[in-house]
C-alpha cells in the first residue's frame, strides 16, 4: 500500500499541527504557503482548559510553549485620563498559558520540519478531483497529484474558495474591525494591558517581553467598510483615519502604524458552512469554522487537527468514512467557540458611551467576589466542549 500523501494549505497554526499527526499516522503531508516564509509577530493567543493541554502534551510541544510564554497581567481598562474603571484577570483575556502567535507558528514549524515537506512563496490555482486523487497547480509550481487537500489557510481561505464557492456565501461580518501592529511602548506598561474605549472604536496596548515594544490592538465599529485583505499600504489609511482625533494616548500608540512591519488587519468575521468537507476535500481551522478574533482559534485548531489526522488513521486513510466523522465529532465544538467569538467586537468596542458603561458595570460585577467563579467557566466551556478519542498512531 502506497503512503497517502495530503497537500495542506496554510503554515500558521492548524496546518503545520494537522501535518504533525498525519505525519505520526503514517501519512506524506505536503504544506504550501503563499507568504514567503513564516510570520513572525502577530497577536497573542492562548491555550485554557483540559482539552487544549491534553493535545499540546500529546503533541510534546506544551514545555516549549510554557517557556515562550507572555506571561501577561490583568487588563486594565481605563478612561480618557488613564484611571482604572475595571480590572480583568489574567486568566480572562490570557488562558492557562498565552504565546505570540509568531513564536506559536515557530514552535509547530521546527516540530515538523524534518519530515514534512514545506512549500514557501506558493499557492493552489485549481483543484480538479478525480477517481484517484485532486490534480492540484499551482501559481509558481509545477502541478501535483495528491490524495486528500486540506485547507488551513485562514477566514480568507484559497481552498474554500476553489472547492465551495466565494468567501461571500461563508464569511459573516459583524461590522467590526481589528488592526494588530507593534509600537515603542513609552507608557511603561509591564505585564499589563490597558484598554481605553470611545464610541464604536477601542484601544488595546500590551506590554512586550522586551519592555521597549507594545503590542497595540484597535477595534472599531465600520459596517460596510469595504478593502482589500492583500492591501497594506490602504489599510493602514483606513486605521490612521478612523482613529483621528481620539483621545487618551491613542495618537502616540497610531503614529508607529505606517512603519509598522508586523501590521495586521481584517473584519471580525465567522465562518459559517454547512459541511467543512466536500469529496477528497477538507477545511480545517478558520477556513471552515472560525472567528477572526475572540473564538480560541489556537486552541480550536491544534484540536481539530488532532481529530481529522486521528479519523483519517482510523478509516486507514477512507476519507469517505473519516471526513463524516470529523464533521460530526467537531461541529459542536466549533460552534461552542465561535459563540464566544461573536461578542469581541461589541465587548472590544461598544458602540455608545452608555454601552460602554453598561460593559464595565457588568465586569465590575462579575470579577467581585464568588461572581469570579461565573467568569472562570464562561472563558473555559467551550475550550471543554469536546471529548478527545485515542487514536493510535
Amino acid at each position: 500500500m502506497t503512503t497517502p500523501s495530503v497537500l495542506i494549505s496554510g503554515a500558521s497554526i492548524a496546518g503545520p499541527a494537522v501535518a504533525y499527526w498525519l505525519r505520526r499516522h503514517g501519512f506524506a503531508p505536503t504544506v504550501v504557503e503563499r507568504a514567503p516564509a513564516l510570520r513572525e509577530g502577530g497577536q497573542a493567543v492562548d491555550f485554557r482548559g483540559a482539552v487544549h493541554m491534553n493535545v499540546l502534551r500529546r503533541m510534546g510541544v506544551l514545555d516549549e510553549i510554557r517557556r515562550l510564554r507572555t506571561d501577561p497581567g490583568p487588563w486594565r481598562v481605563v478612561d480618557w485620563r488613564g484611571e482604572q474603571v475595571v480590572a480583568l484577570p489574567t486568566e480572562f483575556a490570557g488562558g492557562e498559558v498565552e504565546i505570540l502567535r509568531g513564536d506559536l507558528a515557530r514552535v509547530l514549524y521546527d516540530l515538523t520540519r524534518d519530515d514534512v515537506e514545506y512549500v514557501f512563496g506558493d499557492s493552489i490555482a485549481s483543484m480538479t478531483e478525480t477517481p484517484d486523487g485532486v490534480e492540484v497547480t499551482f501559481e509558481r509550481g509545477a502541478p501535483r497529484t495528491f490524495d486528500l487537500v486540506i485547507g488551513a489557510d485562514g477566514l480568507h481561505s484559497n481552498v474554500r474558495r476553489l472547492a465551495f464557492g466565494p468567501e461571500s456565501r461563508f464569511v459573516r461580518p459583524s461590522g467590526h474591525h481589528v488592526a494588530i501592529f507593534s509600537a515603542p511602548d513609552h507608557l511603561g506598561l509591564g505585564r499589563d494591558t490597558l484598554l481605553y474605549n470611545e464610541p464604536g472604536r477601542g484601544v488595546a496596548a500590551a506590554g512586550a517581553r522586551d519592555g521597549a515594544t507594545a503590542g497595540v490592538m484597535c477595534v472599531f465599529r465600520a459596517p460596510g467598510l469595504e478593502f482589500d485583505h492583500r492591501d497594506v499600504a490602504q489599510q493602514k489609511k483606513i486605521v490612521m483615519n478612523e482613529y483621528a482625533g481620539a483621545g487618551w494616548e491613542v495618537p502616540r500608540l497610531i503614529e508607529a502604524v505606517p512603519d509598522a512591519s508586523d501590521f495586521y488587519f481584517d473584519s471580525i468575521s465567522l465562518v459559517h458552512m454547512d459541511h467543512y468537507t466536500s469529496g477528497r476535500i477538507a477545511l480545517l481551522g478558520d477556513a471552515g469554522y472560525g472567528a477572526t478574533c475572540g473564538g480560541m482559534g489556537a486552541g480550536m485548531a491544534v484540536v481539530a487537527a488532532y481529530v481529522l489526522a486521528g479519523e483519517l488513521a482510523a478509516a486507514r486513510g477512507d476519507h469517505r468514512a473519516a471526513f463524516p466523522e470529523y464533521e460530526r465529532l467537531i461541529r459542536g465544538f466549533a460552534k461552542a467557540c465561535q459563540r464566544v467569538a461573536g461578542n469581541a467586537g461589541s465587548f472590544l468596542a461598544p458602540a455608545t458611551r452608555g454601552a460602554i458603561r453598561r460593559r464595565n458595570l457588568a465586569y465590575r460585577v462579575l470579577t467581585a467576589g464568588p461572581l469570579m467563579r461565573v467568569l472562570d467557566k464562561m472563558s473555559t466551556k467551550a475550550a471543554t466542549s469536546i471529548t478527545l478519542r485515542d487514536y493510535a498512531a
